[in-house]
């Protein structure tokens, strides 16, 4: 089925050139998988009221492939305020979603803390946010601002009080943002105005919606588990069954040799 990008206020920049060439088959493959299951898991249900192929068929079936070249996508910098987990762990789960978006907000009130509880505390999951803004101005207002509270250590504070229940009704208008980051405890909030409204923010922010359209994804939200698509707010179970299956995988693969040390090569250690 045809994909075609999501409706957004900014357009990402286009630097196809820059990717890795060892990515660029796997982001072909991809793309036609999520592009097909993000239209799966937003279509309208049939007259009958029952569904289409629910993603989950679709996206945590085995047959659906793992794309191991997607794998790079993850950053793991320690440093990223957007990520929670030890960057290091086996498993990353990387989510490309919109502050606007009523299935986003589902996923991180029902299903990602309990993720939180059981993976990321465990060491198993590593999950990385990606700003993917598709439903206008105020979506990537939000997108901004959630930025600039990462930038004062407070991005997951006000990923939870804008998701909170009724908080996106509100609208994401500057007063309200400024609310939202009040209530998340950031500390400076005549530096959070002007972080928001950055050309840095704007540069992040682009960079991540790239990244989402290079992949296919047309809703939110959107996921990659060590490589594996799959759209929607899924049940916890297929979440479950996706990082269970990168964590076996991630275990079977044979070591890294260690970096060698500073005395090993002469070098000065810090």
């Amino acid at each position: 089925m045809p994909t075609s990008k999501p409706t957004s206020t900014s357009k990402p920049a286009a630097s196809p050139r820059s990717k890795p060439v060892v990515i660029v088959a796997g982001v072909a493959l991809a793309a036609t998988l999520l592009g097909l299951v993000s239209y799966a898991a937003t279509k309208p249900s049939s007259p009958s009221g029952t569904s289409g192929n629910s993603v989950a068929e679709v996206s945590v079936d085995p047959s659906a492939g793992v794309y191991p070249e997607l794998e790079a996508y993850a950053r793991r910098d320690a440093s990223d305020k957007l990520a929670l987990g030890r960057a290091d762990a086996p498993v990353v789960l990387i989510e490309y979603a919109d502050f606007k978006c009523g299935y986003c907000g589902k996923f991180a009130r029902d299903t990602e803390p309990e993720l939180v509880k059981k993976y990321v505390d465990a060491g198993t999951l590593r999950i990385e946010w990606r700003n993917f803004p598709i439903f206008g101005e105020e979506s990537e207002a939000a997108a901004r601002a959630s930025w600039a509270a990462g930038q004062q250590g407070r991005f997951w504070e006000f990923h939870k009080a804008a998701y909170a229940p009724g908080a996106k009704e509100k609208g994401f208008g500057k007063e309200r943002l400024a609310a939202l980051a009040k209530e998340a405890g950031v500390a400076d909030l005549a530096r959070f105005a002007r972080d928001a409204d950055s050309a840095a923010a704007r540069e992040a922010v682009s960079k991540d919606q790239e990244q989402g359209y290079s992949l296919g994804a047309t809703s939110t939200p959107s996921f990659l588990v060590n490589g594996r698509p799959i759209a929607g707010a899924q049940p916890m179970e297929a979440f479950t069954e996706a990082i269970e299956a990168a964590a076996r995988t991630a275990k079977s693969k044979p070591s890294e040799p260690s970096a060698p040390s500073a005395s090993e090569t002469g070098g000065a250690g810090r």
